[in-house]
């Protein structure tokens, strides 16, 4: 079903431009952009901006398909530019390949009318209308699910020019496994930002106790925590991005860009030095009493404590993700009971072990190597709005089992006596024996609760490619049972078969 359609007005061809790199950031495969309007109205130039949007290369050769019907491009997006003028009938699109191309790309229709049956309701209809020389309205109707997305890439253009760079160049940078989008933006003059687009995330159904899991994992629901962490960060010295604006209502935020360095070399492999040093970042963070309010723009943030119904909601995913889908059944109530109160006894256990500050997902996607810098400077530190009080040792399990690149045996051991090495100096009462215990136990929740999520993303969100990161979690999952805090949980493992006897 479409709505009204929403009318946009350009002035100028920059006005074109910039709606084109608005539609890009919309774009998602199987929509199909369908452009009308008489000769001279301007689809071409739309066609070609937005084409170059999505290439991220303002020099890229976009040539007519007046006479090719069609031209392909292999980009962030595949996307198939379809001119319908010279064709002869609606069944030449069938030779053309439309279906095909919104089977995993999008396709980019002019003079959609000389095919007019073979695109129904679904579609998105941008239909421009001159006015003057360089002046055009653009006339856009599509599904409300398309219209919620464009409306919120003009959401985000108007932030950027109430922050005075509404002429600035978007680009996409990534999306996350959450709703989160993230845009590098390029103003007129000074350094590129990063957008951060995180709307606020509905709280989902009541699962337990009525909370959604949100609540009982304690995951950020808008930008506030961010902010707050943010800047407790950057008052302790550490290498959090500077905001240099920010909607906490909306949830956008712009922050300062610390670059595209990572702790990974050109094959993916990580680099040892630079793993030391995150290593040695945390045992800095850890040395700092946490956080428990923190005030942002008259609001009070309570970082939560990572206590042991938020544990155990993240253990849960394994058994109800990760084991039926690599068993094609349901887990037996047996041995679904016999691993939760397992894992009781050990969220008992660590009442007792060091808190700190966990950020949460401290690994190689969000540390930024810094070549320029010297010191902690040299990393910079992204994504922790999920941050709460609780076992230390959860960050460095975290890091020395990263979740998307492998981390042999030695060099985690390496790094773990990094660690050690950097508390034990400084700190009198770090207990080595404790820390290690603590740590084979939130290597094992961390990768027990992976294991779920990203089967979770597969089945549930469309998101297959997070399945290539499950052998190595698995491997994780053996090497983190062989600690004798463990033992228990071993057997229950082994017996549902996710570790071999031999690992």
């Amino acid at each position: 079903m479409q709505t009204a359609p929403l009318s946009i007005a350009l002035p100028d061809l920059g006005a074109t431009t910039i709606l084109a790199e608005d539609l890009a950031l919309t774009l998602k495969p199987g929509d199909c952009l369908c452009l009308s309007g008489d000769l001279g109205a301007g689809k071409s130039t739309l066609a070609r901006a937005l084409i170059r949007a999505v290439a991220d290369d303002p020099d890229l050769e976009v040539p007519s398909p007046t006479f090719t019907l069609v031209q392909n491009y292999d980009l962030r997006l595949q996307m198939a530019h379809f001119d319908l003028y010279r064709l002869a009938g609606a069944d030449e699109l069938d030779e053309l390949g439309l279906d095909e191309a919104l089977e995993d790309g999008v396709a980019l229709v002019e003079w959609p009318e000389r095919a007019r049956e073979r695109f129904g309701n679904d579609v998105i209809a941008i239909s421009l209308e001159g006015i003057e020389d360089t002046s055009r309205i653009a006339r856009i109707s599509a599904s409300p699910e398309y219209l919620e997305r464009l409306n919120r890439s003009l959401a985000l253009r108007s932030f950027l020019d109430e922050a005075g760079m509404g002429s600035a160049e978007r680009r996409f940078l990534q999306g996350d496994a959450s709703s989160r989008t993230y845009e590098r933006i390029r103003p007129a003059t000074g350094d590129p930002l990063i957008l951060m687009n995180a709307p606020r995330r509905p709280d989902g159904p009541p699962i337990r106790d009525g909370l959604p899991y949100s609540r009982i994992a304690h995951l950020a629901e808008d930008v506030v925590p961010f902010v707050a962490i943010d800047m407790w960060l950057r008052e302790q010295g550490f290498s959090a991005p500077a905001i240099a604006a920010q909607d906490l209502k909306d949830g956008i935020l712009l922050i300062e860009d610390l670059g595209s360095g990572g702790l990974l070399d050109s094959q993916g492999a990580p680099i040892a030095e630079r793993y030391e040093l995150a290593v040695e970042c945390l045992a800095a963070l850890h040395r700092k009493h946490p956080p428990e309010t923190i005030q942002v723009d008259g609001r009070e943030h309570h970082v939560p404590a990572y206590d042991s119904r938020a544990m155990q909601i993240e253990i849960e995913l394994l058994t109800d993700w990760y084991l039926p889908w690599r068993t094609g059944g349901p887990v037996p109530d047996r041995d679904r009971a016999e691993y939760i109160e397992l894992w009781a006894v050990l969220f008992e256990q660590l009442q007792s072990a060091e808190k700190a500050l966990v950020l949460r997902d401290y690994h190689s996607p969000n540390l930024i190597w810094r070549e320029d810098r010297t010191g902690l400077d040299r990393l910079g530190l992204i994504d922790f709005q999920d941050a709460m009080i609780g076992p230390s040792a959860y960050d460095v399990a975290s890091l020395c089992q990263d979740a998307r690149v492998t981390i042999e045996p030695e060099l985690e051991e390496q790094l773990l006596a990094r660690y050690v090495e950097e508390r034990g100096t400084v700190d009198a009462d770090f207990d080595e024996a404790a820390f290690r215990e603590a740590y084979a136990i939130m290597a094992l929740q961390r990768a027990s609760k992976i294991l779920g999520i990203f089967v979770r993303l597969d089945q549930r969100d469309g998101k297959p490619g997070y399945l290539r990161h499950l052998p190595r979690i698995e491997g994780y999952v053996a090497r983190s049972l062989q600690h004798p805090v463990l033992q228990p949980l071993r057997s229950w493992f082994t017996r549902v078969g996710i570790v071999s006897t031999e690992s």
